[in-house]
């Protein structure tokens, strides 16, 4: 990947930070740079939310017809469509996911722009049965300026979730990248440019957050936040927003259940099992961290799952053989091995991987062997924290009852996983785990048309859907006296009247 300079995306055109910063952005493959992009800071934000601002308050964004804002965001998905694998390129140089599958990540993120015009275009207001002589319409009118802070883990996709609604709405939005992988979200705003979005409708400012992030979530002219990332710091940025009466969508951590009951064959089951956990190297909030096995399967599963697991390809992203690369970061890498090191103190055995890949290959690179753990409790850590990497572990359960409590038995709630060929047993269990999204005989599959949030410590509201689009709006009720009777209600010659 050649280095080159990025700059911040502001009022419909590319400028420096104002005070000349940048910041290196690392490929986790190669620890060496992999693109120079320009650093924003708190200035930076104010520049954008006043840009944001203008174009909200003054330009035709908002006031434009929905099959005219349709029109350009389909245009930006085709333009994003045709570049997917130079985009691709560009996420598994940041964030060291193998380019096989950042390419089919970047391909599907467009589908966001096309179904978001879709509801635009499609979207009726109401006529609500108001008492009295009264005509009641309710409209959906854009929120404003919306403020969204994205992570390094799937660059482009989930900026794409939060700036698709929030432009199909009518909004105009900010949004601030993480240092970590800020390339593709600057690449969504060119594609919006190119494709005819008005100035200051998008605006991306790559910085860190505690200053860019922070003067964002603080700022006093924006409408609403929206955040994907830790569960501390959603807590803390929902606690500045609500001083400000901001509305606040977040989009938290993970601790993911994965069912797995002993009808299901085991080389299904296992298949199933490394696609769920080891997917992204482990690097998502739904990753599938913990595998509970029915105690009659769960011998040949850990034995199949190990095999298995030995199996995977770790190597150079870039390449077409590699199954699964880096983690992001020598910080990432080091809480993971910390967290391994405490589930083997506190007496659960690593069946596989735990440890640093070393050799020529992997001399520069923040390479992790999969891993896989058994003999676990509730009060370990490894079962209790997020580990962001590809690490699982496995645990058994005797009946449906104590798999639901196992899978319940966390603080988090965004994704859970049934495996099972009884299908009244796979709705039945999945009602009755506590998450947001369920899947049954799969994982990792979502859709602009599903909503997508967490129970718990994993968030507040909901992306994607019809749903979605409505939290980017305020309902304005509109009510139009229909009566042909003067009305007077302090004159003295009527009947007092009230409705």
């Amino acid at each position: 990947m050649i280095k080159q300079d990025q700059l911040l995306w502001i009022d419909g055109r590319e400028v420096a930070a104002l005070d000349g910063e940048t910041l290196e952005v690392e490929n986790p493959a190669t620890t060496q740079t992999a693109f120079v992009v320009a650093r924003g800071q708190g200035p930076d934000i104010d520049s954008a939310v006043d840009a944001a601002r203008r174009a909200h308050d003054h330009g035709p964004w908002p006031r434009m017809h929905p099959r005219e804002r349709g029109r350009i965001l389909r245009a930006a998905a085709e333009i994003l469509r045709s570049r997917k694998e130079s985009i691709g390129e560009v996420e598994t140089a940041c964030v060291g996911r193998p380019l096989r599958e950042m390419v089919q990540q970047v391909g599907r993120a467009p589908d966001w722009l096309d179904f978001f015009a879709s509801v635009a275009e499609t979207h009726e207001d109401l006529v609500v049965p108001a008492s009295g002589e009264l005509m009641n319409y309710v409209r959906r009118v854009p929120l404003g300026v919306v403020g969204a802070i994205t992570p390094w883990n799937h660059p482009l996709l989930i900026t794409m979730k939060k700036v698709a609604p929030a432009l199909a709405a009518g909004n105009t939005t900010v949004v601030k990248p993480s240092e970590v992988a800020p390339v593709a979200p600057l690449e969504l705003a060119r594609a919006l440019v190119e494709a005819g979005i008005p100035d200051g409708v998008i605006n991306v400012v790559p910085g860190f957050g505690t200053d860019a992030g922070k003067a964002l979530t603080e700022h006093d002219r924006i409408d609403r936040i929206d955040l994907t990332g830790g569960t501390e710091t959603g807590r803390q940025v929902a606690a500045a927003a609500g001083r400000s009466l901001i509305p606040v969508q977040a989009e938290l951590g993970g601790k993911a259940p994965v069912l797995i009951f002993d009808d299901v064959p085991i080389d299904v089951a296992v298949a199933g099992a490394t696609f769920a956990s080891f997917v992204a190297s482990g690097q998502s909030c739904i990753a599938g961290t913990r595998l509970l096995v029915h105690e009659r399967s769960i011998d040949a599963f850990v034995e199949k799952l190990v095999e298995r697991t030995q199996l995977i390809r770790v190597g150079d992203p870039m390449q077409p053989e590699a199954q699964m690369g880096p983690v992001v970061s020598q910080r990432q890498l080091d809480r993971i091995l910390r967290l391994v090191e405490s589930a083997r103190a506190e007496g659960a055995r690593v069946l596989c991987g735990g440890e640093r890949l070393a050799g020529h290959a992997f001399e520069r690179g923040y390479f992790i062997a999969p891993t896989v753990i058994t003999d676990v409790h509730r009060d370990m850590r490894i079962m209790r924290e997020e580990v962001f990497g590809p690490v699982v572990s496995v645990q058994p359960f005797a009946d449906e009852d104590e798999a639901v409590a196992l899978a319940n038995d966390a603080d988090f709630g965004l994704g859970a996983a049934v495996w099972t060929q009884d299908l009244t047993r796979a709705h039945v269990v999945a009602h009755r785990i506590r998450s947001g999204t369920v899947w049954i005989n799969d994982h990792h599959r979502i859709d602009p048309a599903s909503p997508w949030g967490g129970f718990k410590d994993s968030g507040i509201g909901s992306e994607n859907g019809v749903e979605a689009f409505n939290d980017y709006t305020a309902a304005q009720s509109v009510l139009v006296n229909l009566s042909r009777t003067p009305f007077d209600w302090f004159g003295s010659s009527e009947e007092l009247r009230y409705s």
